[in-house]
């Protein structure tokens, strides 16, 4: 987990991010448990109903699940989950923008693939 929270959005929303990074990135894997209200609440210096609401709306999109005086883990398909949601999310801030600029300016469809593989031959 990244160490600082900023005020881009609300914290509860950074905490529940963060825990959705971390299992893309596979640093939380699938069964895995999640650090703890109080875990998160001192890591963070927030208080631990913001770190409750960040984990509660992963429990309630069924990313994580709670075992009673056992604590939170990653449930299966999570990964799945997040990632197909992720990949919605980036279509829509930069793949359709994209192309509605591309449009504007009059670039074919053709001409911005073949820009995309030409940075990724670069990398």
């Amino acid at each position: 987990m990244k160490a600082l929270l900023d005020e881009s959005q609300p914290i509860f929303q950074q905490i529940a991010q963060m825990i959705m990074d971390d299992i893309v990135d596979g640093q939380l894997k699938e069964g895995e448990r999640i650090p703890s209200e109080n875990e998160l609440s001192q890591f963070y210096n927030i208080n631990r109903a913001t770190a409750r609401k960040g984990l509660q709306m992963l429990v309630d999109r069924e990313i994580i699940y709670k075992q009673r005086g056992i604590g939170m883990f990653v449930k299966e398909g999570a990964r799945a989950q997040v990632l197909e949601e992720k990949q919605g999310q980036y279509r829509e801030a930069h793949i359709r923008p994209l192309l509605e600029e591309a449009k504007r300016i009059g670039m074919s469809v053709n001409q911005v693939i073949d820009w995309i593989i030409e940075e990724e031959k670069k990398q």
